[in-house]
């Protein structure tokens, strides 16, 4: 398959995905969706045993982009539940992929973003990366990532950085527990391919059934959670304050806030 949003390479056991869209420093469209839930599907289908993500130029992924952003202010109902669920899609694609997921992240990881460079397995940053989930800046809701990042560095941290939408560096990603390791950039994807030669060197089929266990313990709660944060992302969209903070962001301007 081709792809326009995204690059994809195999070498021997190992699939890189590279998200490239240089001039939007890789920010998420409905076609980076497509396509990388088809690159997900054809990693599967094929022989690579490990599958590493990481961004082209500086930025890993910055958030959805700003066509996107547009369109979105002016989409019924229907239309936001469609877009909400192609992303908690994805989102639970790349949560519960049966081979080793490793997100090698060199650079600006926002908002849904963020959610594909923590999700992975494991996460390697450089020490420039920066993580954030800022939605709440632009009166948006952290819906679907909140679902993940609750498990992942427990409520208190959790509540901090969705309702203050601060943004964090690599280092205090590590201490919180949404990175794996902070290497210096020209190490970085030597390091991944490092970590994937460790898994390679298991048994595939003790790493298939310890990931699917792991994912089974919490599988019926997650789903139940992903179907009501679906629904929060699609609603929110048609509140005032989200016009707003929409309007003024694409103005680069303070948003006013009215609370509806």
């Amino acid at each position: 398959m081709t792809y326009s949003t995204l690059q994809l390479e195999q070498q021997e056991q190992i699939a890189t995905i590279t998200l490239s869209r240089l001039e939007k420093r890789n920010a998420i469209s409905a076609q980076m969706i497509a396509e990388l839930l088809a690159a997900l599907d054809e990693m599967e289908r094929g022989s690579p045993r490990v599958v590493i993500i990481t961004g082209s130029g500086k930025a890993f992924c910055a958030g959805m982009d700003l066509d996107g952003l547009r369109a979105v202010a002016s989409q019924t109902r229907e239309e936001n539940l469609r877009d909400s669920r192609n992303m908690a899609k994805m989102f639970y694609r790349l949560y519960t992929f049966p081979r080793p997921v490793i997100s090698a992240v060199n650079g600006a990881a926002i908002a849904g973003g963020c959610g594909i460079a923590t999700l992975a397995d494991f996460t390697i940053a450089v020490p420039e990366a920066k993580f954030g989930y800022s939605e709440v800046r632009i009166g948006f809701i952290p819906a679907l990532v909140s679902v993940f990042l609750r498990r992942q560095i427990g409520e208190k941290r959790a509540t901090d950085l969705l309702l203050t939408g601060r943004i964090i560096g690599a280092e205090e990603a590590l201490r919180l527990g949404l990175v794996t390791e902070v290497v210096p950039p020209e190490k970085l994807l030597d390091r991944a391919r490092e970590i994937a030669a460790q898994l390679i060197a298991a048994s595939p089929t003790s790493l298939l059934r310890t990931k699917r266990l792991l994912h089974q313990f919490d599988e019926e709660a997650i789903r139940s959670e992903i179907d009501l944060a679906t629904r929060e992302n699609a609603d929110i969209r048609s509140t005032a304050d989200f016009r707003e903070g929409v309007t003024a962001f694409l103005e680069k301007r303070a948003p006013k806030w009215t609370g509806h």
